[in-house]
């Protein structure tokens, strides 16, 4: 959230490692693995490695055919085949397809927790716009929790379909080139939920590689420079992240 919270106390070091060692679990279990193709590889042939689908293989990474290269980094689903996250992001890609992104504008990609239970990409964008932001929701993207909106499911807002500044970040420098992603949840309070993380995952991997074509810096809201805040909250998976994002 924009506004400043109340610092809590840091838990233990005992504590603290315990939770980094469960959401790195909880990120390799629900996430994807990164396969680099070397000589000989194929689509069939990756899809009987990792115990998954070609179909699945090709809806993660955006492939409309077969081929694949030397070299060519791909995101293989967890084993099941064509998951509801893998649909999901499906549709946001079909949604994506009619907006004229900007992909020179973004260099940085912020998530954060809601800090409430409740709520979705419409109610925060009311929310917004009583408080007086013309633009209404202040993030480009809303991770829901299954109470509002389902289980890991992604919310396109107005700001990423108009290719506006975003307005979750007390800097208006930062703003003009930060996606803002928000999950649904306090995670001061609890962990964010297996199916929030993945579609994070496979967002942030989407945005990067597909959309605007570049590595982003990627980082917690608290994590810059002014922000006095604990969002994304303590529970929340920064250092597994960090690893995959730098």
């Amino acid at each position: 959230m924009t506004h400043s919270r109340r610092t809590f106390a840091k838990t233990t070091l005992l504590v603290a490692s315990s939770v980094v060692t469960m959401t790195s679990g909880l990120l390799a279990r629900t996430g994807t693995t990164t396969h680099t193709v070397s000589k000989g590889d194929t689509l069939s042939r990756l899809a009987r490695k990792y115990n998954t689908t070609v179909r699945a293989i090709q809806q993660t990474n955006g492939l409309q055919g077969d081929l694949i290269r030397i070299g060519q980094k791909l995101l293989i689903p967890a084993s099941g085949g064509s998951t509801a996250q893998t649909d999901l992001l499906r549709n946001v890609r079909a949604i994506n397809a009619g907006i004229p992104v900007r992909p020179k504008l973004w260099n940085t990609i912020v998530v954060h927790h809601s800090a409430v239970k409740f709520g979705n990409a419409a109610k925060y964008d009311a929310g917004h716009r009583r408080r007086g932001m013309k633009n209404g929701l202040a993030y480009h993207f809303v991770i829901g929790n299954g109470i509002d909106s389902g289980d890991g499911e992604i919310e396109i807002g107005p700001r990423w379909r108009k290719q506006l500044l975003g307005g979750h970040l007390k800097s208006y420098r930062l703003n003009q080139s930060a996606i803002g992603i928000c999950l649904v949840g306090n995670f001061e309070e609890t962990r964010p939920s297996k199916k929030q993380i993945q579609a994070l995952t496979q967002l942030v991997d989407w945005l990067q590689r597909e959309v605007l074509r570049k590595r982003t810096r990627f980082a917690g809201h608290k994590e810059l420079p002014g922000e006095k805040t604990v969002c994304p909250g303590k529970y929340f998976p920064l250092k597994p992240l960090h690893r995959r994002y730098g």
